[in-house]
């Protein structure tokens, strides 16, 4: 069956045009065509479909939460046709055992392409490398490892982990935090968090660690990726690092391109991320540095949690936010209304480049004749406030906020996935 996408703007540029699609690609690009679903899109933008870099699914262990059913739902709503399933599941995502396992089932739920990705080392433990060869080489086809969650702390052990990983065509995710620096930290160190009575988490936990791994991969002739980067230091040392040729990307979440420090004034637990909101200069520094490229993408680090393991004592609670479904509308906020970012700008910080970097062939591509109907339909124009989303977990921020632009469509290989708010499974 063909699907016409009517009167849409490739983009957002020039006059509106019909796109068909057959057969899993974009088979027609004009006007006046016709096809046997046909979905209005009149004033609506074209993108390539998102790619997510970051997500957690919670499955397996935690499916009281998240699971790969719901969010895959959740990713479609929020226009994503692939996203990356971290490996802080339970058991820790360290063989292949678990990595088959989430392929199989994401392409058993086939909403968005679930692409698994592989811990760094053995329970995320930071002691012994996990079998990042077998987990490369088996269904799961592993392609990014990290242990997101816990920092790879260790420089030997990094270090080894980006030379076996140049050997084996893969990538290494950093979660930059040196935790003898963080331990007990709860919010970012600074002015609001001594008043407030919480532990600071120093910007210096990130950036070492950034630095440090940026020296590393040179030395490996390794690919690195620096994941939520959060401090305006962190930015400097990435430009620093991309001028001397070194093979190193990063990722910036919605959240901390929107909100910061000074939201933890009600120690409402639904504010505490890892790496923790930083001040304004950050935000406005993180901003900068994705328009301008020295930030590559944007990766929501969706992260449900159970409401009583956010609904407790600030330092109790569990860090992470949901993000799946809020990205595209918080980018729109913050960076198309401020004039960072054109829809060219969105299309590259959410789906070309992260599909690069985690070397997806048939995602974050032109959207051309002949190419992979992977497809994302935005009414620029519309607003909506943030209610009910289909995460099973609550703990967004941004829930009462009145945010700009909605995905209207999302589009798996020539199949509509979600279309007006409802998923099509």
């Amino acid at each position: 069956m063909s699907v016409l996408i009517k009167s849409v703007r490739l983009y957002g540029e020039g006059d509106p045009v019909d796109v068909l699609v057959a057969d899993g690609e974009i088979a027609d690009i004009g006007t006046g065509l016709s096809g046997d679903e046909v979905v209005d899109a009149t004033g609506c933008v074209l993108l390539p479909g998102f790619v997510d870099l970051h997500t957690h699914l919670r499955e397996p262990g935690r499916e009281d939460t998240e699971t790969i059913e719901t969010g895959s739902a959740a990713a479609a709503l929020g226009g994503y046709t692939a996203v990356f399933a971290m490996a802080n599941t339970n058991p820790v995502a360290d063989s292949p055992v678990v990595t088959d396992y989430v392929r199989r089932r994401g392409e058993e739920v086939g909403l968005v392409d679930v692409h698994p990705v592989g811990a760094v080392t053995v329970g995320l433990k930071g002691e012994q490398l996990a079998e990042m060869g077998m987990m490369a080489a088996g269904t799961g086809r592993v392609r990014v490892f990290s242990d997101d969650g816990m920092c790879v702390y260790d420089p030997l052990i990094m270090r080894r982990a980006l030379e076996y990983a140049s050997t084996l065509g893969v990538l290494i995710a950093q979660h930059a935090e040196e935790p003898r620096l963080t331990k007990g930290a709860v919010a970012h160190e600074g002015p609001n968090a001594a008043r407030l009575g919480l532990t600071g988490w120093p910007r210096a936990a990130e950036e070492s660690i950034v630095a440090r791994d940026a020296l590393l991969a040179r030395d490996a002739g390794a690919k690195v990726h620096i994941c939520h980067a959060s401090t305006a230091g962190t930015v400097e040392i990435l430009k620093w690092a991309k001028s001397q040729g070194i093979q190193i990307t990063a990722e910036v979440t919605p959240h901390h391109l929107l909100l910061d420090d000074s939201r933890l004034e009600t120690y409402d637990a639904v504010n505490k991320v890892n790496p923790p909101l930083r001040e304004k200069s950050d935000v406005e520094a993180l901003r900068a540095g994705l328009a301008q490229g020295v930030i590559d993408c944007v990766a929501t680090d969706h992260a449900p949690h159970a409401e009583q393991d956010k609904c407790c004592e600030f330092s109790q609670a569990r860090p992470g936010m949901l993000g799946l479904e809020t990205a595209l509308s918080v980018i729109v906020e913050t960076m198309v209304n401020t004039g960072l970012l054109d829809w060219r700008g969105v299309a590259r910080v959410m789906s070309e480049r992260p599909a690069e970097i985690a070397g997806l062939d048939d995602q974050g591509r032109p959207i051309e004749i002949g190419e992979p109907a992977n497809l994302t339909i935005v009414d620029p124009s519309a607003s909506s406030k943030v209610d009910k989303l289909n995460s099973l977990a609550k703990n967004t921020p941004f829930r009462g906020m009145e945010l700009p632009g909605r995905v209207v469509g999302t589009m798996l290989r020539g199949r509509v996935t979600a279309l007006n708010g409802e998923v099509r499974r």
